[in-house]
């Protein structure tokens, strides 16, 4: 069989049929009178051959041993395939991110396109102080897509520019809540508490949901640090982890801060007030946590929160006693 017709039934152009002829990758086995080459079924054979290997990504050099020598073994080289095709799909794949991180931004030209590639590539840095004023930048400039915002603040261990991140996000609205609310469902624990750190800075009604839902989390920081941020904005579904936190010394000042602020509404104080006289009187508790159940008393309006004072005032933990009395003299003087 002619070059002309080879090429026409492999799908190998006459010109790479050639190359593979000064290679010594497939000789024809014959010449024409006219001098031209004739290539058998076998010489077609091994083009196929040939044609399959380059498909798994292997170099004509490569190609060439697997077929000639007998002693060559695919499995070391096929593993150094598999990694080397790994890479490249994670460098396409950064690459991908990049540009619709680039296209999310809507630039309006190539300066903005300068703007945000040096942005996005100072919220890589490794100097903290580049990536907080990247973070700052980004609401000041043109605008970082959200999605970058939102992996950087998952990751950031720098708690000044986590800081920055979370303000960032706050700028941009409610934007980039749905990629925070999968933080919460994240396997690292880390991850779990900068999500919910940063959904507590978005002072919005989609954020304040988010918040409720983190409650029910099986992560008792995320349920903390969302607690927190409901007390603040006067949830009542906070009320009891806030007195967990209180009887279990995590953050217990914050909380009783954030019972305070709930305490402001009528409606509210009494139920906050009974949830913890019943938790002073629950005898499973120990001298600490009832100390500090007594101390987070002293904001909380009520007959019944006072009446409960003044019958700490005889407690047998002494400590349970004054500062109940110091409680009470406070609140007779406003």
């Amino acid at each position: 069989m002619l070059i002309g017709d080879v090429a026409r039934r492999s799908g190998v152009s006459a010109r790479m049929l050639r190359h593979y002829d000064s290679l010594g990758l497939v000789r024809p086995t014959g010449r024409t009178e006219a001098g031209y080459r004739e290539y058998s079924s076998e010489d077609i054979r091994r083009i196929f051959h040939i044609e399959s290997l380059r498909s798994l990504g292997l170099s004509l050099r490569e190609v060439g041993r697997a077929l000639d020598d007998p002693g060559f073994r695919p499995s070391e080289l096929v593993a150094d395939l598999i990694r080397q095709t790994r890479e490249r799909i994670v460098g396409e794949m950064e690459l991908l991110t990049r540009l619709r991180r680039i296209g999310a931004a809507e630039p309006a030209d190539w300066e903005d396109v300068l703007r945000i590639v040096s942005l996005l590539h100072a919220l890589g840095s490794e100097s903290a102080a580049k990536r907080q004023r990247a973070a700052l930048s980004s609401v000041e400039e043109v605008p970082v897509p959200v999605e970058a915002l939102v992996e950087a603040a998952l990751s950031e261990a720098d708690p000044n520019v986590a800081g920055a991140l979370r303000w960032a996000l706050a700028q941009s609205g409610d934007a980039g809540l749905a990629l925070l609310a999968e933080g919460l469902g994240s396997p690292a624990a880390e991850v779990r508490k900068r999500a919910v750190q940063s959904i507590a800075e978005i002072p919005d009604g989609t954020a304040t949901a988010l918040l409720q839902e983190a409650l029910a989390n099986s992560d008792i920081v995320v349920r903390r640090c969302a607690a927190l941020a409901l007390g603040a904005r006067g949830v009542a579904d906070a009320v009891p982890t806030l007195i967990d936190m209180i009887v279990e010394g995590a953050n217990d000042a914050d909380a009783a801060d954030a019972l305070s602020v709930l305490a402001s509404d009528p409606a509210l104080a009494e139920q906050i007030g009974t949830r913890l006289v019943d938790r002073l009187a629950c005898g499973t508790i120990g001298s600490s946590a009832r100390l500090r159940l007594t101390q987070a008393l002293a904001d909380i309006p009520g007959i019944e929160v006072s009446r409960t004072l003044a019958g700490l005032t005889h407690d047998e933990d002494r400590a349970v006693a004054l500062t109940a009395t110091y409680i009470l003299k406070l609140r007779e003087a406003r």
